[in-house]
């Protein structure tokens, strides 16, 4: 059995041709030449025939200059307001409403055992607020919510639940209820 030597058969006798150097464009070479010449030669043929137009600016730089001196001086501006605004007042009648006073509370959470109620009312205190724990019942059953309140406005509960939403306790809901 023959035995073949893989590793003399890769080279073989012949070495590949080298690779044709590229030859310069000279076509294009050329044409770029010629029209660089010939622009040089166009813009200098053009060199000395573009009319006067320097007399004109002065001429009108004088006129716009003595028209200058002729107009008559900026008049110094008077505003009326500066002095009469402090004089003037403005009267509004205030009419006063009754309105009913409405408490809201804050509910955030209902839940059917008490010790969950119990859990989020001490993550509530542990953001320094006051929350309650109160039971209701219904056709399903027994429910404990969890509220905070009543508060006077709805700006004092909307601060309250952007602190609990800040501390991740989301869900509370604001409502017009009263105890």
């Amino acid at each position: 059995m023959a035995h073949k030597d893989y590793v003399a058969r890769g080279r073989s006798k012949k070495q590949a041709p080298p690779p044709p150097k590229p030859s310069l464009p000279w076509l294009r070479i050329i044409i770029t030449l010629t029209l660089v010449a010939g622009f040089g030669y166009f813009l200098w043929s053009i060199k000395g025939t573009a009319p006067e137009k320097a007399a004109s600016k002065n001429a009108a730089t004088e006129q716009v200059e003595n028209q200058k001196d002729n107009m008559p001086d900026i008049p110094e501006e008077e505003w009326e307001f500066i002095k009469s605004l402090p004089e003037f007042t403005v009267e509004i009648e205030q009419i006063e409403q009754d309105q009913p006073t409405v408490r809201r509370l804050m509910q955030c959470g209902s839940f059917r055992k008490n010790e969950q109620a119990q859990e989020l009312k001490a993550k509530i205190a542990f953001q320094g607020l006051i929350a309650q724990v109160r039971s209701s019942e219904d056709s399903t059953g027994v429910w404990y919510r969890v509220i905070l309140g009543p508060y006077d406005n709805k700006r004092l509960a909307e601060k309250d639940r952007h602190t609990l939403q800040r501390s991740k306790i989301n869900g509370c809901k604001i409502w017009n209820w009263n105890l």
